[in-house]
């Protein structure tokens, strides 16, 4: 059966909800009417030619490109423009400071080894693997604690002479952990001055001061559509010194690391949603942090038998929300509770597109059966005190309900 059948069937039988509210931030975001106006002229009023070509459409291009640059930079803290690259996503950016730096030649050696996070996004995770068995390289992961922080102490045992390349998120994607990363750069380059360390800042991007020079980080990843950006759209700050081979080959554009036609339209909506979301900074995080506070709260108080996953506040990032609720489904959750049009994501395993349950909430330390009745919330500004009154209305009753239906059984 298709999908849209699937939507079809549904929508008849329960009718279309009264009410909508989108908290699946993670996997995708709504795009705001103001990044949508600064999209739409690039297609076809200005910017539409070659950035690398010498004509007007193409120079306006070039400035949108170099324009987005500068700011992506100054938010970061980066020196040089010239050390922000565009990809097509996030998930690209990650391979290319993985991938691009191994690839090089000089930068491996025989005994060489990757040292990761047990909770980084797959997107560091399997091209670190694919990396250490393509050039007989050690990988090693890092454990976590039961919040998801590594422990600076612990990190030593795993950094020495032969690490080659550390990759440690700075905001853990699934449970809202801020690591202190600050410190275990400092205990990378204390075992090995020449090791380069990458992190993957997507979901810490504009909820998290970040300064890559008062970090001492080479090589950083951020997203566009995690802060309500267009999709299509990544970007990887690599330091001068830091030198990478090309994973894709092709006619070199702008991007000397990323080659191809530079998407510029949606370069263009990834700037207005930079400039929506680092105005009012302050103001924003303490916003969303108090939705969140209310949400976690009113879940864990309002509804027996379930467990917070990742810090309860202190050092966690302020639109997270990820919770196990014991003796049901966290798929079956997800369908009950988009019927009444709230949109969350799950970890839970028994789904035909995921196998395993999060490696995230295993990683921390969580039984199979409590990481498959997972729920994860995400915040935005775009939400209101309202849209949280009306999940706490309605979450309970869904729980309640599938527990009297269920025979609970592990996947």
């Amino acid at each position: 059966m298709r999908v849209s059948s699937k939507v079809k069937e549904l929508l008849k039988e329960h009718g279309w909800p009264a009410r909508e509210v989108y908290f699946d931030l993670e996997n995708s975001n709504w795009v705001p009417r103001e990044v949508v106006e600064a999209i739409l002229p690039f297609f076809n009023e200005r910017g539409y030619g070659h950035p690398s070509v010498t004509h007007k459409p193409g120079w306006e291009a070039l400035e949108e490109v170099y324009l987005t640059k500068e700011l992506v930079a100054k938010t970061i803290g980066a020196a040089d423009l010239d050390e922000i690259s565009f990809t097509h996503s996030g998930t690209e950016a990650n391979n290319l400071a993985i991938l691009g730096f191994i690839a090089k030649k000089d930068n491996r050696r025989r005994g060489g080894k990757i040292v990761v996070s047990a909770v980084e996004h797959l997107s560091v995770i399997f091209p670190a693997e694919y990396a250490s068995q393509l050039f007989g390289l050690k990988m090693q992961r890092v454990p976590v604690d039961e919040y998801g922080f590594v422990d600076p102490e612990l990190f030593k045992y795993y950094v020495d002479r032969d690490t080659l390349l550390v990759s440690i998120q700075l905001v853990n994607h699934e449970v809202g952990s801020i690591q202190k990363l600050k410190e275990l750069v400092d205990v990378a380059k204390s075992a090995n001055p020449n090791v380069v360390f990458h992190t993957d800042a997507a979901d810490a991007y504009s909820w998290i001061p970040i300064d890559v020079e008062r970090l001492h980080v080479d090589m950083m990843t951020i997203s566009s559509h995690k802060i309500h950006g267009p999709r299509g759209v990544g970007a990887l700050y690599v330091r001068n010194e830091v030198l990478l081979e090309p994973p894709l080959k092709g006619q070199l554009s702008v991007e000397k690391l990323w080659p191809g036609v530079e998407n510029v339209p949606l370069i263009a909506g990834f700037r207005k949603a930079i400039e929506i979301s680092f105005k009012g900074f302050e103001h924003r995080v303490s916003y969303v942090k108090a939705l969140r506070d209310k949400l976690m709260n009113g879940i864990v108080s309002g509804i027996p038998e379930v467990l917070v996953n990742g810090p309860l506040n202190k050092g966690r990032v302020a639109n997270n929300v990820n919770v196990s609720f014991l003796r049901i489904e966290g798929e079956a959750l997800t369908v009950e509770l988009s019927l009444h049009g709230i949109y969350v994501s799950s970890g839970s395993a028994c789904s035909s597109r995921i196998l395993e349950p999060s490696h995230v909430l295993l990683a921390i330390g969580r039984k199979r059966e409590e990481a498959h009745g997972s729920i994860l919330f995400k915040l935005s500004q775009y939400h209101r005190e309202s849209d949280v009154d009306y999940a706490l209305e309605t979450i309970p009753k869904a729980v309640e309900r599938l527990r009297a239906i269920s025979s609970w059984k592990s996947c």
